[in-house]
């Protein structure tokens, strides 16, 4: 599979342990919003340790853009992107990926698993067709929750936050289970996009087989960011 080297030309840390990086792109390269690159760290020894991640920088964009939760615990890719600076490269494959949008519907994300909604959401922001979708957005604490204001901006109330270990005001208090989808979503004929650590998916799947969604509705990936 053919390489491309890219370079980095800004870093943002999105909260404690979100980085956003924004690279250059390599000529004719085209991707679909939602897809993903296999990616490696351009430096001695890590050119071959690839890891998958979502592009959230929109196609028609002069540059990419990955959003990364970053593991300083992990000895891997994601500790070592922790590390990256200004003008550091890296290696980005060809596009993959499952999730694309087939229509209105809800997104229901883990962590990290948003990140193919992103570039999403922002797509349909940008054609005015942004109303009528959903983001249930599940983290264990406030802190873990990034890019707030921007789905906020986007969908308004249709934005909503559950936190799995720590109640506070503005935010929801628990799992993302049929009963909290039955509340906040119409159950009426639309699509189910799904995404976050495989436990996660898993037990969205089967939650919303349980209230009668068609297994043909639900949109997953194969992967975790």
């Amino acid at each position: 599979m053919k390489s491309n080297t890219i370079t980095i030309k800004k870093i943002t840390y999105l909260n404690h342990n979100v980085v956003q990086l924004e690279t250059t792109k390599p000529d004719n390269y085209e991707f679909v919003s939602g897809q993903a690159t296999e990616v490696s760290v351009l430096k001695s020894g890590w050119e071959d340790k690839k890891r998958p991640f979502t592009f959230t920088s929109l196609p028609t964009e002069e540059n990419l853009e990955f959003t990364i939760k970053v593991y300083d615990s992990h000895d891997g890719v994601t500790e070592q992107i922790g590390k990256l600076e200004k003008g550091d490269q890296l290696l980005i494959g060809e596009p993959f990926g499952a999730i694309r949008y087939r229509g209105s519907g809800t997104f229901l994300a883990g962590g990290a698993g948003v990140t193919p909604f992103i570039p999403i959401l922002k797509q349909l922001e940008s054609e005015n067709k942004a109303f009528g979708h959903t983001l249930i957005f599940a983290n264990k604490k406030e802190k873990d929750i990034f890019l707030n204001n921007k789905f906020n901006e986007i969908l308004g109330d249709d934005f909503i936050n559950i936190l799995s270990e720590e109640e506070t005001d503005g935010h929801h208090h628990g799992h993302i289970n049929a009963k909290f989808i039955q509340e906040h979503t119409d159950l009426l004929k639309q699509f189910f996009y799904v995404c976050g650590p495989p436990k996660m998916i898993e037990h969205v799947i089967t939650e919303l087989k349980s209230i009668g969604v068609e297994e043909e509705l639900i949109i997953t990936e194969d992967f975790e960011d």
